[in-house]
């Protein structure tokens, strides 16, 4: 089942020699390990009562079936597996890019996987990958299938989770508070003076980074004593479009509205555009603030106003920790808030 808030995890040491063996699963099962062998590689040729023993002992342990044979199994392979929840959002795109810079210049492969924001999907990849030994892994978020997280640990390799900020890690972490980040744009809209402000987002049920901005942002309007639950959002996936759509929405609900914090700036140019169509004045009539830092705010008219992330830079310290591990060396600071700033522009 997936973990709704991240489990209490930690650091463990990266020794091959800890790893779940074959033989440590038939010692669980109180089978032979050539048993444990047939269940899992020829199911057909043991019975459904001992296939269950085995079944219950791998989960259990976390054990992870090596696909490939011998000394390379042991070693690992010079691949590191990238697990993120999209390839068509620039957000992943630019921290993928610092990570395969960083590996590829130390001469290793990326192995991209995309989960579209599913927990069950992200546990199938994992399930996958571990099985043709790379070296380490770099997954998005804290949060995952409790299957996930006991395969991770008992594999005794690195473990790098990035875009969120935790003490709950796996093993090792880069990113940024989104609760604070949320927070941050909204304590300059009302040191801006605005004070009825709605915050607007797409597929918060599954990004919930996103609603964990929202979460900050509204916690900060409540302790400012003005509404706070201003939310408008949709299950649509994050585009122009969506944020064109919801912006109308919320406007026609709110007419009174003075200033929307988007959840990204994908959504935030689609309403600026929308508004420019329409002659709303941004931000005399609306006030707009957003997240991620995007190129293409700074060639918006107005100039979006947005929270900066340093993704490639993100991606670069994931992969730089990924890196010392392999090389024997004992990161000095294996969880690293990468830090973000308040961009302010025209529209707010």
């Amino acid at each position: 089942m997936a973990n709704e808030k991240p489990v209490p995890r930690g650091r463990r040491r990266h020794h091959g020699d800890n790893r779940i063996t074959i033989g440590d699963v038939a010692k669980e099962a109180g089978v032979a390990p050539i048993t444990v062998s047939r269940a899992l590689n020829t199911p057909d040729k043991v019975s459904a009562k001992l296939r269950e023993r085995v079944d219950q002992a791998v989960a259990r342990l976390g054990y992870v079936p090596n696909l490939i044979a011998g000394g390379l199994a042991s070693a690992g392979t010079r691949v590191i597996p990238v697990v993120v929840p999209s390839l068509s959002i620039l957000t992943f795109i630019e921290v993928v890019h610092g990570i395969q810079q960083t590996l590829e210049n130390a001469g290793y492969q990326v192995l991209l996987g995309s989960t579209d924001f599913d927990l069950d999907r992200e546990a199938t990849l994992v399930d996958s990958v571990l099985g043709y030994s790379p070296s380490g892994v770099i997954l998005t978020g804290l949060r995952h299938h409790d299957r996930t997280v006991r395969r991770l640990q008992a594999w005794g390799r690195p473990v790098i989770e990035i875009m969120e900020l935790g003490t709950s890690c796996i093993d090792m972490n880069v990113g940024i508070d989104n609760r604070r980040a949320g927070a941050c744009m909204a304590r300059h809209l009302l040191d801006r003076g605005y004070r009825r402000i709605a915050f607007l987002g797409v597929g918060m049920t599954r990004d919930y980074r996103a609603q964990q901005r929202y979460e900050g942002h509204r916690e900060e309007l409540a302790a400012a004593g003005v509404e706070s639950d201003l939310l408008f959002a949709s299950e649509a996936p994050s585009s122009y479009s969506a944020g064109r759509q919801v912006f109308l929405e919320a406007m026609e609900a709110r007419p009174d509205l003075e200033a929307i914090h988007f959840a990204n700036d994908n959504l935030a140019a689609g309403a600026l555009l929308e508004a420019n169509r329409r002659g709303i004045r941004v931000p005399e009539d609306i006030a707009m603030g957003s997240y991620l830092g995007l190129s293409l705010g700074e060639h918006l008219t107005p100039r979006l106003t947005t929270v900066s992330v340093p993704r490639f830079e993100m991606g670069v310290e994931a992969a730089k920790l990924l890196l010392e591990c392999l090389e024997g060396r004992s990161p000095s600071r294996p969880r690293i808030d990468i830090g973000y700033r308040l961009t302010v522009r025209e529209s707010t």
